[in-house]
Formats: C-alpha cells, sequence, structure tokens
C-alpha cells in the first residue's frame, strides 16, 4: 500500500469551485428590474427608467390610465464562451399610477440609457384640488 500525502489547499479549491457555481446560478442581476423615479407635477407625472444598453427598438411601453407597462429585451452581443455578469433576455415591469393620466397624450424620450416619460393628468385629476377662501366674521 502506498503512501499518499494529504494536500488540505486541494480540497479548499475544490469547495471553492462548489461555492462559485452554487452562486453563479443563485445571483440574479440587478438589471432584471430597472429602477425606476416617479416625480409629480400639477400637470404630470414624469417617469424615469434605467435602460443601459437598450436600443429603443427594442423597448415596447404600454400606457393605461392607471399603470405603465415597459417590457424591453437586451440582446447578448459576445460569444457563448464569454465569462458576463450582464443580463440579457427579456424583462417587464409594471408601474402603477396614483392618480388618472391622459394616456393618450404620453410623450416618450429615451437618451443616455434613460427613458423619459411624461404622463399628463386627466382633467378631472387636475381640477381636484379647489382652493377654498375663509371669511372672517
Amino acid at each position: 500500500m502506498a503512501i499518499a500525502r494529504y494536500n488540505p489547499w486541494a480540497e479548499m479549491n475544490a469547495m471553492q469551485r462548489q461555492l462559485d457555481r452554487v452562486f453563479e446560478d443563485i445571483q440574479t442581476p440587478a438589471f432584471r428590474t430597472p429602477a425606476a423615479e416617479l416625480t409629480e407635477t400639477e400637470d404630470a407625472l414624469h417617469l424615469r427608467l434605467e435602460l443601459p444598453g437598450m436600443s429603443p427598438e427594442d423597448v415596447d411601453i404600454e400606457v393605461t390610465a392607471n399603470a405603465v407597462k415597459v417590457i424591453a429585451e437586451r440582446k447578448a452581443e459576445h460569444k457563448d464562451d464569454t465569462r458576463s455578469e450582464f443580463y440579457y433576455g427579456k424583462f417587464q415591469r409594471v408601474i402603477p399610477l396614483k392618480v388618472r393620466i391622459q394616456n393618450t397624450n404620453v410623450t416618450a424620450e429615451y437618451k443616455d440609457g434613460i427613458l423619459n416619460l411624461t404622463l399628463p393628468k386627466s382633467e378631472e385629476e387636475k381640477n381636484k384640488v379647489v382652493k377654498v377662501s375663509l371669511e372672517q366674521n
């Protein structure tokens, strides 16, 4: 029977490779849900979405009176042997709106990976707030 020398580093390297495979499988890139920013003015809502690396042809926007739905796809541009942490594929995000909007008058601008939507409020929403003056006796 031959005597084999024990190498603890070999076991540590094998464990490291196993952990790397586990984390590669469960890692979810942040891009699956793009970051959004919603601000409100007197006349409109302004929605900004981060969509880096997208072309306008790959983005589909659906607007109802109460929500905005963005569907997009980032297509892979690399070969199969490239190791990448980028997320490629389809995603969708539905953003509910707290006020009703005129979905027929929405304007969109896409520049430097940021989608800007201007969502004008419906006339009922604009007239919702009424100022009342107080009379003193």
